[in-house]
């Protein structure tokens, strides 16, 4: 296994996949079914997206299972196949990997339990780490190089899915999606984000930013923690453009081009890990592999730059004097 320092393996940067989520709603997944369980009855579609994402291009692609934690899974009736259906993620994603002729990483997606936490919510951070761990096992038995905790919110829940992690000797990234005026859900700021998850121990191997309202503002996050942590490995995976609900369903604006205008602008601003997130197809990752491939480093950009490559802000952080709520009491 080995740390993701070890894996960049003397390169600037990797690239992640793109979307599960929305792939599997193209090829066929019907809302109120549940995704993971498609490892199970869809293993050849599953496998078929893992394969579509590598021959794209992705050096790291993640499991089928963000939400299979018994918390989620309980929605669907499919608590007790948790560490189950972890475990065949992994192993679908593991065989595309070790088919690819290339070095090509696995990630166990773990995504929020859907609960919030004490005092706010039902359920306690001890109860976290266990719900995690029991999915973190099976990522594990299936054959994860690493954890991949993924669109967090509190910082509560990141660090009880990091000592999950610990506790099963699997080595950890986290991320988290800042989609509230610059911010989490839960008020915390990307600054504030990367000083309390380096805190961790053991420290995660990368940190950053996934999913939110965009690219532009994903990029605004991944400037605010690289300059607050420079050293940091850090992850830009942006949904694909802006979403819009129509007669449809929901579509995403970003083009193949807009995505590899944002990689590259990704890399020039510290990231290290790059890829797509929500609406994010290997067409759209194709495209981004080129730019990052063809890429010469270029001047930090500022956000006035990103805005003018990328598009405008979609939620903004308030104006300099305005309240926001307390992000270093919770980050602490």
């Amino acid at each position: 296994m080995g740390g993701i320092e070890a894996w960049l393996d003397g390169r600037d940067w990797l690239l992640a996949d793109g979307a599960t989520g929305t792939n599997l709603f193209a090829m066929g997944l019907t809302a109120g079914e549940s995704p993971e369980l498609w490892n199970e009855t869809e293993p050849a579609r599953i496998r078929a997206l893992h394969q579509a994402f590598v021959d794209a291009g992705a050096d790291i692609i993640l499991t089928n299972s963000f939400g299979a934690n018994r918390r989620r899974l309980a929605l669907h009736g499919l608590a007790a196949r948790t560490a189950e259906l972890a475990a065949a993620a992994a192993r679908l994603a593991r065989d595309v990997a070790d088919r690819a002729g290339r070095r090509v990483l696995v990630a166990g997606s773990v995504g929020p339990t859907g609960d919030l936490l004490a005092p706010l919510g039902p359920l306690t951070e001890e109860e976290a780490v266990a719900v995690f761990a029991e999915a973190i096992e099976g990522l594990k038995a299936g054959g994860a190089d690493v954890v991949w905790i993924e669109t967090m919110s509190a910082v509560e829940e990141m660090r009880a899915a990091a000592r999950a992690a610990a506790a099963c000797a699997m080595p950890y990234t986290v991320t988290a999606s800042f989609d509230t005026a610059g911010a989490t859900m839960m008020g915390i700021a990307p600054a504030a984000m990367a000083q309390a998850t380096l805190g961790f121990r053991p420290r995660p191997h990368a940190i950053g930013c996934n999913c939110g309202v965009g690219a532009s503002d994903l990029l605004a996050s991944v400037l605010a923690i690289t300059a607050a942590e420079p050293d940091a490995v850090v992850i830009a995976k942006a949904n694909c453009g802006i979403p819009t609900v129509g007669a449809e369903g929901v579509r995403y604006s970003g083009t193949p081009a807009l995505m590899a205008r944002y990689a590259a602008l990704a890399r020039d601003a510290g990231a290290r890990i790059i890829g797509g997130c929500c609406g994010t197809t290997p067409g759209h990752l194709a495209a981004m592999r080129r730019a990052l491939d063809a890429h010469r480093a270029g001047a930090r950009p500022d956000l006035e730059t990103v805005v003018a490559e990328l598009g405008p802000l979609v939620s903004p952080p308030p104006r300099a004097g305005a309240t926001r709520r307390a992000s270093a009491r919770r980050a602490s």
